[in-house]
């Protein structure tokens, strides 16, 4: 990506924030997998969004003042005999070409400068990123940065970035939408590969390496995050990841996946015969599902609350679950479809959203819309998601290039 788009990030940042403030964000690093191995790294994504660097260790430290934000970065020092194990590091002078900043130190300035920075002024706020860490993990880097912030600067007013960060990132510029598309557009060739060569008898990891091939055949290097193939009863399990069951003749399988572009994320469910063809139970439960998609869809424009949409989609599939005969009163449709109709999908899949997801909607922003409606009873699960883009005059589905109706499914399985 352009540099232009980092230094607007934090340009954008710099009017949220007060002067005498501080922001202080950490690239983090590689997990811990076992023994001497290690998960791939993976940015903490506040600290991508503002410098478009994929390193660990590195360190973001942005001081407002009079009015003018200045940004130092801290990097880590070369040392060559690790380069030839782990491959090269980026180097003080390729930083500016990245995101603009001039300013680059090595990681062992960093406690002096810090010292320096916060012993200036009497009154400062240091605006970190407090991760919430998982039960029994290792707390986060910015996390024991705050402890020893804390003991070493009482005086420092110590506040977590999140809300100020987004409202900044729920609204995406020109160039992260472009990267969002790219990353559609990838997860829709896997799909799709995925309905070329599925056939009954097939297990449900093989029909997931057909969409990671596609995936990686076009630079893809993660993904949005573990790729969901459920086929029959696995369908009505939300968050089914096992993927080791036959996808049988007569089966339904739900396809809950997505590819990653530059940390931008797709987010597609789309769910299919196995054997190309509908039942005409299989029939009534999927367009069901796809009358409330496409009613939540057209609903999508600036100026509705988030919540509001959560409420009626939720209205509307209860209205469907009892033309389906599986509920005879709304109360009950928790039975069937028991999670929200979507979410904001950006930097990370479950995106940055305001405390309460209370968000009202403004162009620029891309929420999922995903009903669905799991009968167990039946081994029936249907999921259809889309990305859908806010525009100034109402909305843009990015995933419109992916099919959805019957009609279009099965002729696509039958001529594949």
């Amino acid at each position: 990506m352009n540099k232009e788009v980092f230094i607007l990030n934090r340009e954008r940042l710099r009017e949220k924030i007060k002067d005498d403030s501080v922001v202080i964000l950490f690239a983090g690093n590689a997990p811990k997998k076992t023994a001497d191995e290690q998960y791939r790294f993976t940015p903490n994504r506040n600290f991508y969004y503002l410098t478009g660097i994929d390193e660990e260790d590195h360190i973001l430290v942005l001081f407002k003042k009079k009015g003018e934000l200045t940004a130092k970065m801290f990097i880590k020092e070369t040392d060559e005999e690790k380069e030839r194990w782990y491959g090269k590091t980026i180097r003080k002078e390729e930083v500016y070409d990245i995101n603009g900043i001039k300013d680059v130190a090595y990681l062992g300035d960093f406690k002096a400068f810090l010292n320096k920075l916060l012993n200036e002024s009497e009154e400062l706020t240091v605006y970190v990123d407090l991760e919430r860490d998982g039960f029994n993990s290792t707390p986060s880097v910015s996390n024991e940065f705050c402890k020893e912030l804390r003991d070493k600067y009482p005086h420092v007013s110590i506040k977590n970035i999140f809300p100020v960060m987004a409202p900044l990132r729920l609204v995406k510029s020109p160039d992260e939408v472009l990267e969002m598309q790219k990353a559609i557009d990838i997860t829709i060739k896997g799909v799709e590969s995925i309905m070329k060569n599925i056939k009954p008898g097939m297990k449900e990891y093989e029909l997931e390496a057909y969409f990671e091939f596609e995936c990686r055949r076009r630079g893809v290097r993660d993904y949005a995050f573990n790729t969901i193939a459920a086929a029959g009863k696995n369908a009505t399990i939300l968050h089914y990841v096992d993927n080791n069951s036959e996808a049988k003749d007569g089966d339904l399988i739900l396809f809950d996946l997505g590819a990653q572009v530059n940390y931008y994320n797709g987010d597609i469910s789309r769910t299919i015969p196995v054997n190309g063809k509908f039942t005409e139970r299989q029939k009534e439960v999927y367009e069901a599902v796809l009358r409330v998609n496409k009613r939540v869809i057209e609903y999508l424009k600036p100026g509705v609350k988030f919540l509001e949409i959560n409420k009626l989609s939720r209205e509307w599939i209860a209205e469907e679950c009892i033309k389906l005969g599986v509920i005879k009163n709304k109360e009950e449709v928790s039975k069937y479809y028991w999670h929200s109709i979507g979410h904001s999908l950006g930097l990370d899949t479950h995106d940055i959203d305001n405390p309460g997801r209370d968000t009202v909607l403004e162009a620029g922003m891309i929420y999922t819309v995903e009903p669905g409606i799991y009968i167990e009873e039946e081994s029936i699960g249907v999921r259809i998601e889309d990305d859908v883009l806010i525009t100034a005059d109402g909305n843009e589905v990015l995933t419109r290039n992916m099919i959805k109706s019957v009609k279009e499914i099965e002729e696509f399985m039958k001529n594949r």
